[in-house]
């Protein structure tokens, strides 16, 4: 294994010889890349107590929040995690934006209230309190009665995670800290691509919607064109601003999602955008081991999708 892929060979002979040993391995290394994070956000904590997290869709970002938050904890650090998704604005089909389709585009940040958001990071980083909001998504708009009070004291710090957290339209001034969150890596056997990063963020939405939205799997390939569309064009162009980036992706999930993913993945829906790639992806993950669930730490990232998981 090595920086930006993993290789094919290496977790079939990992998984042959110690797969629970490799297990521990891979989540070990997360662990250090989220402590040498954490460390650094705790270095700068008390001139920049504002932190910004933000990546794509199947990127663990709220795992990953939760965990950078229990590591500076351990260090002294208190931490406060808040979610962007609750400065949604009440959806309103005359003025949220649209996309190609005239469809409402969820995946724009114009559908979070910026200036709210702005008005509260400068609060904070003055000391003052704010309200935090929240966003009642079955009925698709805010929730007056339900608001939590905070205030940053000494030796705290706030962490904001949404897709849109780098965006320019928010703060952009000297008072945050800023982090990207992805699954970056690859995975190649030899110099052939089995399985691109990409895919694995899908694999693992797949599988969360599957199991916490009750979506059958088309619904969310039907939106994943979609999905990758606002990606390209709102989070990652702003990537290159972070401070820090942490690679989510563990060389042993796809044999632990395999099983979860290809019953969802055998209901394509035809006629949809990517459809021919998204054909492909299903034989591709059928290559790989199956590794069993109940093996995988209560605390991993990979609870995040499959389940089963331990609060931080």
């Amino acid at each position: 294994m090595s920086n930006g892929f993993f290789e094919f060979s290496t977790i079939e002979k990992e998984l042959r010889l110690d797969p629970r040993g490799f297990i521990a391995e891979c989540d070990h290394t997360l662990n250090g890349r989220l402590t040498r994070a954490a460390a650094k956000i705790a270095t700068a904590a008390k001139q920049k107590p504002v932190v910004l997290l933000a990546g794509p869709s199947g990127s663990g970002k709220t795992t990953t929040a939760h965990k950078l938050a229990e590591e500076l904890n351990w260090i002294g650090v208190g931490t406060h995690v808040v979610s962007m998704d609750d400065y949604f604005r009440t959806v309103d089909p005359e003025t949220h934006p649209r996309d190609h389709r005239g469809e409402i585009d969820y995946e724009a940040p114009e559908c979070l209230d910026i200036s709210l958001l702005n008005e509260h990071f400068s609060d904070l980083l003055a000391g003052k309190d704010v309200l935090l909001p929240a966003f009642d998504f079955v009925n698709q708009c805010r929730d007056n009665t339900r608001v939590t009070p905070l205030r940053l004291r000494r030796d705290e710090v706030a962490v904001f995670e949404g897709i849109h957290a780098l965006n320019p339209l928010l703060l952009g001034s000297a008072g945050e800290q800023r982090v990207y969150a992805s699954a970056r890596a690859n995975v190649r056997d030899g110099q052939t691509l089995v399985y691109k990063g990409t895919w694995l963020r899908l694999t693992r939405r797949l599988i969360r919607d599957s199991k916490f939205r009750g979506w059958g799997g088309e619904e969310t390939m039907k939106v994943w064109a979609n999905v990758r569309r606002g990606e390209k064009r709102h989070i990652s162009p702003h990537k290159s601003t972070a401070d820090i980036i942490i690679d989510t992706a563990l060389a042993y999930e796809l044999p632990v999602l395999r099983d979860f993913a290809l019953p969802l993945f055998s209901k394509v829906p035809a006629g949809c955008e990517r459809e021919s790639e998204l054909r492909e992806i299903a034989p591709l993950l059928e290559r790989f081991p199956s590794l069993p669930e109940n093996w995988i730490s209560r605390r991993s990232l990979l609870r995040e999708f499959i389940g089963g998981g331990t609060t931080c």
